[in-house]
């Protein structure tokens, strides 16, 4: 089933397809076939702009759950026998804070519809019954609508491809890495299974879940991705300073 089948859908989509080729067109003289790359980056970067205010929220959210985290440990050692006071103490504390444990989650969530679409326009041959001229697209050679994957196991993978791919990827591991190191949580003495080794070692790994994410989707979408990912870790360290969070006892600065 065709969920943009739906007229609703339909309209929407071919709304985003008017808009993103409108601003291709404008771009071609200065882009040339890049024209539609480029034309994406715009979008990523005015999506993120319009998103600054909710990442201004969440660098707050951030430090009042820093700042909450030694009386939420307490009440997990004093309740731990007990789930369902400790759920009514927790989410008691986070009320009176004016706070909530999901504070924070807003710009993931607002920027999975333009990822969504952005999938959508490059993957569909025809957008509301004409053609796709966005197909037509590509970043340095490599074209907007294949993905890493389907290039190299359906045998079309270039060496534009795979360079453009790579030089991608590489900037989304380099900011996961930067963003593991510099953003690492403060060590604690908790016995929680969160605090254990191994969840460590998962939270570690979701830093690089985006660079897994963008080899199998097109080539436009990684580049949305890549934006995103730069975007937000400068955006960060920014807010960091602006928010800083309370230095845990015992830990000397």
């Amino acid at each position: 089933m065709d969920i943009f089948a739906f007229p609703p859908l339909t309209f929407l989509l071919d709304a985003a397809y008017g808009a993103l080729a409108g601003l291709s067109s404008l771009l071609e003289p200065l882009a040339g076939a890049s024209a539609a790359a480029l034309a994406v980056v715009l979008v990523t970067l005015l999506v993120r702009a319009l998103l600054i205010p909710v990442g201004v929220s969440q660098a707050k959210a951030e430090q009042t759950r820093a700042r909450l985290a030694p009386r939420l440990r307490e009440l997990q050692r004093r309740h731990r026998k007990n789930p369902e006071r400790l759920q009514k103490e927790m989410l008691e504390l986070y009320r009176s804070e004016n706070t909530s444990p999901f504070a924070g989650m807003l710009p993931v969530l607002a920027q999975a519809p333009v990822v969504g679409i952005l999938y959508t326009l490059f993957i569909r041959p025809d957008i509301a019954a004409h053609a796709n001229d966005l197909l037509t697209h590509d970043l340095f050679g490599a074209p907007l609508g294949t993905s890493l994957v389907s290039a190299v196991f359906g045998g079309t993978a270039t060496p534009e491809t795979l360079l453009v791919f790579g030089a991608l990827i590489a900037v989304m591991i380099a900011v996961a890495e930067i963003t593991r190191r510099v953003f690492r949580p403060a060590p604690v003495d908790d016995d929680s299974p969160l605090n254990s080794p191994t969840m460590q070692r998962v939270t570690s790994a979701l830093h690089y879940l985006t660079a897994v994410f963008a080899v199998f989707v097109p080539l436009a979408a990684a580049l949305y991705l890549t934006v995103t990912v730069v975007w937000t870790l400068v955006q960060r360290m920014l807010l960091r300073r602006r928010y800083p969070l309370p230095v845990p006892a015992g830990v000397s600065v």
